[in-house]
């Protein structure tokens, strides 16, 4: 009503702005917006602007998702691989990179998912969260003193470990590390620093060191050369017979100071991913080769914003070939 009544007036918009409190711009646009007009007469009706208000806030605003059924159906089959909202929509401009209809931003992916029509995409798929972690602030680093018992880590400390392996220029610097569940049961997670590529081997039932390096032996044998040069580790004593996994493979180990698991990134997050499929509690024993091959599949196919949304199969067949990827 005030913006009515000193308008009428003939009170400059400024005044008007300084009054209630806002820009001259938006008292400019709200004018602009809701002024009628008729025999070169012009004027504001609070009323018709409040009407006019109510009715844009009420209208239902259609989603893209909803009236485009191509790119909803690519949308969903991601979704239903496990993709996050962010990875669809890098993914979708890797894949139609000259249709620009075909490209959505993850947030209308969210709204689709969570919001809008109560959540009517989330109705076609069996998914329930958005952040697979669900924390809202980092842990904080360990305080704890250093672990001395364990001559076996001698000479084989991070500080160790070739700079190459830190920078990820070259391929084939692993982080590795245990997933364990009841009964002895557990798997060998392998990622490669570079292309996170994921190997995922089984335990059989007994989590001792012998048993674990020969696990992992068999998982890196098949590698080419080029793709085997360190892994680093965390001060499990699954890995204390490191040095003789060392002559078989010639693959040294190195190992992350104590309470730093943030010194094998790459590992933890994708320990996570696992997690998403196998939860807390899992018995392994109980978990059949193909169901564990399909996790290692769904993991290398899957688009990662940190690779620009190719996939880890996709960046370790480049580091392979040499020849560049291109969308």
């Amino acid at each position: 009503m005030i913006i009515e009544a000193r308008y009428r007036m003939g009170v400059s918009m400024r005044a008007i702005a300084r009054e209630v409190g806002v820009s001259g711009s938006t008292i400019s646009r709200e004018l602009e917006r809701a002024s009628m007009s008729s025999r070169g007469h012009v004027w504001y009706d609070a009323r018709v602007a409040d009407h006019r208000a109510q009715a844009l806030r009420a209208r239902p605003k259609p989603c893209r998702l909803d009236s485009e059924p191509e790119l909803r159906g690519v949308v969903v089959e991601k979704l239903k691989a496990r993709l996050s909202p962010e990875q669809v929509a890098g993914r979708l401009r890797l894949e139609f990179p000259d249709r620009p209809e075909m490209h959505v931003s993850h947030e209308t992916i969210y709204q689709a998912l969570y919001v809008q029509g109560a959540g009517a995409l989330r109705h076609e798929l069996k998914v329930e969260k958005a952040l697979r972690s669900g924390r809202t602030s980092r842990v904080p680093q360990s305080k704890l003193p250093r672990r001395s018992s364990r001559p076996w880590l001698e000479g084989a400390m991070i500080d160790a470990r070739p700079a190459e392996a830190a920078d990820r220029a070259v391929p084939g610097h692993w982080e590795g590390d245990l997933v364990v569940g009841p009964e002895c049961s557990g798997i060998v997670t392998l990622v490669e620093r570079a292309a996170r590529f994921t190997l995922i081997g089984r335990l059989p039932g007994v989590r001792d060191s012998e048993t674990v390096t020969g696990v992992l032996q068999s998982m890196i044998e098949s590698l080419p050369d080029e793709l085997v040069r360190t892994i680093t580790w965390d001060q499990g004593t699954e890995m204390a017979q490191h040095a003789l996994f060392s002559v078989r493979t010639q693959c040294p180990v190195f190992f992350c100071d104590p309470h730093s698991p943030w010194q094998r990134p790459t590992n933890e997050n994708t320990n996570g991913l696992i997690r998403d499929f196998f939860p807390k509690g899992t018995n392994f024993n109980t978990i059949t080769d193909e169901q564990l091959a399909e996790v290692q599949r769904l993991l290398n196919d899957r688009p990662r914003k940190v690779l620009e949304f190719y996939t880890p199969r996709e960046k370790l067949t480049e580091r392979i070939t040499g020849v560049a990827l291109t969308p």
